[in-house]
């Protein structure tokens, strides 16, 4: 008797993980190598000792920005977009009633909002919340999740996911069922402010993450999280809509880009590659076998602080790590006054560095790991 209970049991465990449906439909493909921290990456301990500036009401900012009178907002996972005055106090200011996760001023004091619940939004000065773009050619905008305004006002922002909902599913949810299944189902979008309408500008795209216009202006910088690398899409005349490759073979997942000084980037890791999902990259039967076991032992974020910069070339300027995890699941970085101000996914407070001086002979000298 006990020995055919056994057998069933492991029979029904053998057909749930072989049959039991799952929102995921994996595809193969084949990841880059990982350098690990080495080279370029070479671990250190640089982030370990940032000014935690602890929140009160919520957790998770996201992403930040500066306004013209010095204060630092940030977007927050209870939907609030608060912000640090000079002197350090925090204030909060609006609630979206969604996900805000990129923001960035526009040249009118509009606080332009990629919320992963409502789409691209515009708060004014006021408060005033409008929804700029929550569907494109009759389709929702499911994941809205970091924006970036260029020099004429044109704005760009991703579309991390059209098939994993943010709202369905949850932002970090949404983002590791995307890079489960590897699909290519994000998007970077333009919007005209001025005709108000919404165009594709690169798609296919494997979690589609942060977005930042380049110094020149001629193109957008972007992360694709999921293959581990920064693209570029062309903007204007024959290179409008073409990709090349700024940075691969990162060592962790990219979250957000954005402008620094001196011609470099900031960007966020947020997460140390998987070694699971890379050795099962071209194995799609058993990724799905795997979404099938408890989430407690499934591949997930890793608590490690890591920012870098990058110039045009995917050089290297700086390596800015805390393997500790005393601040983790970094999303990125904004440079104000030599200082960076960190944004993270989970953390309870945002981070500050002491003085970065980034220097135009940093700039240019910049490695490209190997």
């Amino acid at each position: 008797m006990i020995k055919k209970i056994a057998l069933s049991s492991t029979g029904l465990l053998a057909a749930y993980l072989c049959f039991w449906p799952v929102p995921v439909e994996p595809v193969a493909w084949q990841s880059p190598t990982n350098p690990g921290y080495t080279g370029a990456f070479a671990k250190n301990q640089q982030l370990s000792q940032v000014n935690r500036i602890e929140l009160t009401n919520s957790i998770g900012p996201e992403d930040l920005d500066k306004d013209a009178n010095g204060n630092v907002y940030f977007s927050l996972l209870n939907g609030d977009i608060d912000y640090i005055d000079p002197q350090g106090n925090i204030q909060t200011w609006v609630n979206t009633g969604g996900r805000p996760l990129g923001i960035e001023f526009d040249n009118h004091g509009n606080l332009i909002v990629a919320d992963a619940f409502k789409g691209l939004l515009s708060v004014s000065p006021d408060k005033t919340i409008t929804v700029l773009a929550d569907s494109i050619n009759g389709q929702p905008i499911n994941y809205a999740d970091d924006v970036d305004i260029a020099a004429n006002g044109m704005i760009y922002f991703s579309d991390a996911s059209s098939k994993f909902v943010a709202k369905d599913h949850g932002t970090y949810g949404a983002s590791l069922l995307d890079t489960m299944e590897h699909g290519g189902h994000g998007s970077i979008l333009e919007y005209n402010p001025q005709t108000k309408q919404t165009t594709v500008l690169a798609s296919g795209i494997n979690f589609a993450n942060g977005v930042a216009m380049s110094h020149d202006q001629q193109s957008v910088l972007f992360n694709e999280t999921g293959t581990y690398r920064v693209l570029r899409v062309g903007l204007n005349g024959e290179n409008r809509g073409k990709i090349s490759v700024v940075i691969d073979e990162l060592p962790g997942f990219p979250d957000n880009i954005s402008q620094g000084s001196n011609g470099v980037y900031w960007l966020g890791l947020v997460s140390p590659r998987s070694g699971a999902l890379d050795a099962l990259s071209d194995s799609p039967f058993l990724r799905k076998l795997v979404q099938r076991l408890p989430a407690a032992i499934r591949p997930k974020a890793q608590h490690y602080g890591h920012i870098v910069a990058i110039n045009d070339k995917g050089g290297v300027v700086f390596n800015l790590q805390d393997p500790l995890g005393m601040y983790g699941l970094t999303t990125g970085a904004l440079e104000v006054d030599g200082k960076l101000y960190i944004s993270s996914l989970h953390e309870t407070a945002l981070a500050v560095t002491s003085n970065i001086n980034v220097s135009e002979q940093q700039m240019a000298e910049g490695q490209v790991a190997e």
